[in-house]
């Protein structure tokens, strides 16, 4: 059967109707209330002139054919309202970083052709500032966030909107549902300009909103037994990271699919380690989702200062960016009776792989077990390769993957290819695969430096210095070299008071890649930059280099 995600959340309302939803500090909603305040949310979209569609057998790859409306909020309920009820009105929800400034956002809002913004009141200086050269933005809906900043021109207040609005959808409305209605998401640029991932909804639904079952990941065969497995659902997940990036509302989503309960912490635009395990603790979560090193690491400095028995707590998930062993050594070590599963996968291919590690087990930090469709490609993207294979492919995936970026054909071609009649999603991670069928990630080839005639793969480089109990964060790029062309160079956060040298620091990286993958060079900063998401900029990291 193919899914539509509408279809799939009224499903589930149907059968756990008063169990808890989303659940804040400040309020509980059961999956009946968040129904109706997304219901109402699509009757305010559609009242207002969205939801017009385009039949998706007349398009391209690359080409929408629907209203798309963003969404500029930090994480709340009302995040995953905007998206359920865009959802419903056939309206494409897509995601706007929040740390954006004045430029960036123009250009998003341009490049998605956006037709509506939902945004908090804290975000509107910034969008009051673009909004008089964006004509096309008809509908803004205000969040009220305490901020005290005043209803920007032209908009609604949220609240309100939804207060005027039925929470009945006309029979006309369900009934167009398509398994074909998109789903868009728009990668996060940290090495160029964002771009925005075109999914059929049934296609994304399998790949990363729970459209599989966990036991054995074969898909739902229709939504009766999706149905009857919400019914015994209930655990509590809380999802650290921002709604902004996939990890955290693929997470909630699969949760809704399966019947369980998104708990929202505090969230004001970072990564508050304390108040994120005293949520944990407050509300009884039974996973937590984290974004590599950049969020485990400040969790277990936290869990050292201040240990605590977290009884309910059963999994930690990153999703985004793997930990490193040290890290996912010391998280087990704080917390032995939870098991951590770091997972692997692209805007552009949903989730590929993953790997498991208990007290004590903690294996190699890059390597992978691939998921249901992960392949790997040959060099020259001229066939798939074998385990055991002696090269370097890439990371590819078949079946269910997008259709294409929005709006540019040619991207959309070399992304995804043909391979042997297959189409595959390729997004650009180079790995090996090894004899026994496990995958050792080396890194995103757009960070790949090229460096005296050898290929280095930044994250490779950075993983090995992460080894080091002084190292708390880095980022490795390159700089022009008159010797080498580029050099390798490692922009690194040393713990405050270690005294380890650069020497100690090169040493220990020595021990887990070749020397000639070493950096030439480290930038000592006080803070590695990072996406709220908890990527590597790695633009930043190469001003730094280059400036030194």
């Amino acid at each position: 059967m193919e899914f539509n995600l509408a279809s799939v959340l009224e499903a589930v309302e149907s059968v756990v109707p008063d169990r808890p939803c989303i659940v804040t500090d400040a309020r509980t909603l059961s999956y009946r209330e968040f129904g109706s305040r997304s219901r109402r949310l699509a009757r305010v979209l559609l009242d207002r002139g969205l939801g017009h569609v385009t039949p998706r057998d007349t398009l391209e790859g690359h080409q929408s054919g629907q209203d798309h409306v963003a969404v500029l909020l930090h994480n709340c309920a009302e995040y995953l309202e905007a998206m359920s009820g865009a959802f419903r009105a056939r309206v494409v929800p897509f995601n706007v970083n929040y740390r954006y400034v004045a430029e960036e956002l123009e250009y998003l809002l341009r490049d998605a052709d956006a037709r509506g913004i939902v945004f908090h009141s804290e975000l509107a200086p910034v969008l009051a500032e673009v909004r008089p050269r964006l004509p096309r933005l008809a509908v803004l809906l205000q969040v009220d966030d305490g901020s005290g900043h005043p209803l920007l021109d032209g908009a609604e207040w949220y609240e309100e909107a939804l207060e005027g609005a039925d929470d009945q959808l006309d029979d006309t409305v369900r009934a167009a549902w398509s398994p074909d209605d998109l789903y868009l998401i728009y990668t996060g640029g940290t090495t160029g300009m964002p771009k925005g991932v075109l999914w059929r909804q049934a296609d994304i639904f399998v790949a990363s909103l729970g459209g599989r079952r966990l036991v054995d990941q074969t898909e739902w065969p229709d939504l009766d037994a999706l149905a009857a497995n919400a019914r015994e659902g209930g655990t509590r997940l809380l999802p650290a990271s921002p709604f902004m990036h996939g990890a955290a509302h693929w997470l909630a989503f699969s949760a809704f699919a399966n019947g369980d309960t998104v708990v929202l912490g505090d969230h004001g635009g970072h990564f508050d380690a304390r108040a994120t395990l005293d949520a944990v603790e407050r509300h009884g979560v039974e996973v937590l989702l984290i974004v590599g090193d950049a969020f485990g690491r400040p969790l277990v400095d936290e869990l050292e200062r201040r240990p605590r028995d977290l009884p309910t707590l059963l999994a930690v998930v990153s999703g985004g960016a793997p930990l490193s062993s040290g890290v996912a050594d010391r998280l087990l070590r704080a917390l032995p009776s939870v098991v951590l599963l770091d997972g692997l996968g692209a805007s552009e291919t949903g989730q590929q792989a993953n790997r498991v590690a208990t007290v004590g087990s903690v294996a190699d930090d890059r390597c992978f077990e691939p998921g249901p469709n992960t392949v790997v490609l040959a060099d020259e993207l001229d066939g798939v390769l074998d385990p055991g294979h002696d090269g370097v492919g890439w990371l590819a995936q078949t079946g269910r993957v997008p259709i294409g970026y929005l709006d540019d054909a040619e991207r959309t071609a070399r992304t995804f290819p043909v391979v042997s009649g297959v189409r595959h999603a390729v997004p650009g991670d180079r790995v090996r695969l090894l004899r026994d069928g496990s995958i050792e990630l080396l890194g995103r080839d757009a960070a790949t430096i090229n460096t005296g005639g050898e290929k280095v793969y930044a994250e490779e480089v950075e993983q090995a210095l992460l080894h080091h109990p002084a190292v708390v964060d880095c980022v490795v790029t390159s700089r022009p070299s008159e010797r080498w062309g580029d050099e390798v160079v490692a922009v690194v956060q040393v713990r405050a008071g270690a005294t380890a040298s650069d020497v100690d620091l090169l040493e220990e990286a020595a021990r887990h890649v070749a020397r000639f993958k070493l950096p030439k060079a480290l930038v000592r900063r006080a803070e590695v930059q990072r996406s709220a998401s908890g990527k590597a900029d790695y633009r930043w990291a190469r001003e730094q280099a280059v400036a030194t």
